[in-house]
This record gives structure tokens, sequence and C-alpha cells, in this order.
């Protein structure tokens, strides 16, 4: 924690993002920190146990490898069935126990980036600590659910995921809010660190209220052969969020993809995408974003940045305005300061083709039946790499979305 200067950090304070509508930090008391302790998650109260479901997160863990539950600012429930090959718990709980873990803390991330990182290091935000041995492959998904529970507060959290070298972690991630948390603002900085040979699958589930602003930051630094794949999903109605991530890809033949999903409601403010630097020789990287307005705004962005050579990369962005009134709008940007890289990109914004909800009319859907379906179609397009074992539970968030509609 003394790597950075705090007064800097402090003057960080009032720095706005480079995206994103502004969000005045003073609107919002702090989370709580003494929260519910719920020892065994089968035995979750119904309301949260309904709201985690709906993120993707399942209180009956059978086919988890651990559960990670935050409320507000405190952790509620951490249970661990991997014992052997991995370490879960607070990150504040990781500090005091495991000293080498503040080696990682605040590295991948700087704190004086903008108001929301400086603001979680001020405040010394606790989160969660995800810690793959080397060469151990995880047979089933880590879950972690975020829940806003308090109205008019501010959920800091800072969590930190290492997997390391030669082994392997699927981790699903749903954020949401619970009670009366409408008007309400998640911050969450995420430290990922992958290994030589290693890899992780992260795929994020959102479900918010329509007045919660979402301030995600994170960064990922990868080894040697490494992959990350990064799967975000935004389906149900949200105030506003901003999320850009960036991946570093240091070792040579690594590679990450960053696959977006998302469905811009009404009211909704919408900015999301990914960056990844490939700064070692022969890395790859793939962005891909499915997007739709349903009279919300929607901004896609992202950025390749090609550092060495042999690097190959991919951009895409594709649209879909469902509802008058709805905004989209496609940022691809390519960089490069070696000659010998190939990247590309392709942006694309349009409508549903008639002829495609005409066809499906004749084999019997009703039109609302037709246009779910090619929603549904073309949601999924943009989700690629996903593990077989977390496919169901996309299809489940997309399904309630169409429902929703």
């Amino acid at each position: 924690m003394t790597k950075y200067d705090e007064s800097e950090v402090k003057k960080a304070l009032d720095k706005k993002a480079a995206y994103g509508s502004d969000i005045d930090l003073e609107r919002y008391d702090e989370g709580d920190r003494d929260v519910e302790q719920i020892e065994d998650i089968r035995e979750t109260p119904e309301e949260l146990r309904k709201r985690m479901i709906n993120v993707g997160v399942d209180t009956d863990d059978s086919e988890k490898e651990g559960t990670i539950l935050f409320i507000d600012n405190a952790m509620s429930h951490c249970s661990n069935k991997a014992q052997e090959g991995l370490i879960i718990m607070s990150t504040q709980k990781a500090m005091e126990t495991y000293p080498w873990v503040r080696d990682y803390c605040w590295s991948a991330m700087d704190p004086t980036k903008d108001k929301y990182t400086a603001k979680t290091f001020e405040e010394n935000s606790d989160g969660y600590f995800v810690y793959v041995k080397p060469g151990y492959h995880l047979k089933m998904p880590v879950q972690t659910c975020m829940m806003l529970a308090k109205n008019k507060s501010i959920q800091n959290l800072h969590n930190i995921i290492i997997v390391g070298d030669d082994a392997s972690c699927d981790m699903v991630t749903g954020c949401t809010t619970v009670h009366h948390a409408n008007d309400a603002l998640h911050v969450g900085v995420s430290e990922m660190y992958i290994g030589d040979n290693a890899s992780l699958s992260f795929t994020m589930i959102h479900s918010w209220a329509e007045q919660t602003a979402v301030r995600p930051r994170t960064n990922v630094i990868m080894g040697k052969n490494s992959n990350y794949v990064n799967n975000y999903v935004v389906l149900d109605p949200v105030g506003t969020i901003q999320s850009f991530p960036n991946a570093y890809l240091n070792g040579e033949g690594s590679r990450c993809t960053f696959n977006t999903m998302c469905i811009a409601h009404e009211n909704s403010n919408i900015d999301t995408g990914g960056c990844a630097y490939l700064n070692g020789p022969n890395t790859g990287a793939e962005i891909v974003s499915r997007n739709i307005s349903y009279g919300g705004k929607m901004i896609a962005r992202g950025k390749l940045v090609g550092n060495a050579p042999g690097a190959k990369a991919h951009l895409e962005c594709k649209s879909i305005i469902l509802k008058d009134g709805g905004i989209t709008h496609a940022i691809p940007e390519l960089e490069a300061s070696c000659s010998d890289v190939d990247m590309t990109h392709e942006a694309a914004v349009g409508k549903i083709a008639q002829d495609q909800i005409d066809y499906l009319m004749t084999r019997g859907l009703s039109e609302d039946e037709a246009v779910s379906m090619i929603v549904r179609g073309f949601l999924v397009g943009g989700i690629r790499g996903l593990p077989a074992n977390l496919q169901s539970e996309i299809d489940s968030a997309i399904e309630k979305a169409n429902e929703g509609d």
C-alpha cells in the first residue's frame, strides 16, 4: 500500500473517468461493513436466493468449487470445496494471512486512475481473494455474488485473483441489488494475474436496478502462453454502467477474448468494452460485442494495441436498435507500434430483417416469439469460448430478459 504517493491518490478523488457520465460520490453513504453471516449457502434467505439465481449464482453449490457472497461492503459467506488447490477468502484476510499477497495489491491497477479507484484505495476496501495454486485445474466453477442492499450507498470492493502457472479456473460473478437499493453505486476494482500456461474464464452476469450506477475497474496481467476469456452480460434495466477492462498480454503466446452482451433498456446508459495490449511476441486477442437498444443508450468500445511482432487480433461490434429513441455508438480503435502485426476491426448497426420475422411466423411463431428468437440468436452469437458448464446459465439469463420484454 506504500507504492503510491498518498497525496496523488487524494487528488485523484476528484478525477473524472475517461469515459461515461460522471458520478457525484458525495451523494452516497458508505455501504455497511456489518452484514448478516450466512454459514450454509443453501439456507440463504428467499429474497437473496432469488436475486442470486437471477445472476447465475446457485445456492445449491454441489457443482461449484467455491462460493463467495458479499453484501454491501462485507463478506457474508465463503465456502471452499477444493481445499487442496484453491484458496478463497476476503482480500483483507488474505493479506493478513499471507503477507506475499501484498505484493499483488495495487500492482496491476493504478489507484490514481480515477475517482473510483482512488476511493477504493483510500477506503482500504475489502473484496474477495481467489488463488488457484500452480498445477491445479479446477473441475467446477468458483462463484461469487456481489449484492447492493442499502439504498443511497456505495459498494466499494477490491478483488484479487491469481491463477498460478499451469493452472486453470472458471469463475462466475453475479452482481445485483436487493431490498430497496435502487439508487446506489457499485464500484469493483479487480486485479487479475494469470501465470505461464494458465487459463482463466471470467463470466459476469449483472442485474441491477433502474437507478443503479456501476463502475467496475479491471486489469489483467498475463504470462507466457496464458489464456483469458472475459464474458460480460447485462440484460436487465440499469441506470448507468461504464466498464473498460484492460488485458496486458505480456507473455509470449498469450491470448485473450472479451465478449460483451448487453441490452440497453429505456433510460439506461451503458458504456462498455475492453482493451488488449499485445506486448508479447505472437500474442492474440479478440474483442466481440453484441448489443441491443430497447430505447436506451449503448456505447460499445474496443481497443487493440499491437506492441510486439507476430501479434494478431480482431475487434467486432454489432448492434441492433429495436425501439425508436434508442442510441448505439460503436467505437473501435486499432493502434500499432510494430510493423509485424495483423489487426482488423468491423462494426455494424442495423435492425432485425422483416423477412426473418416473416419466415419464422410462417413456421407457427407469433411476431413477438419470432423477434425473441432472433434476439437470442444475435446475443448468443457474441459469446465465444464459453465453457460448456456455464452455457446454461447464460441461456437462462437471456430467456429471462426476453420474457421481461
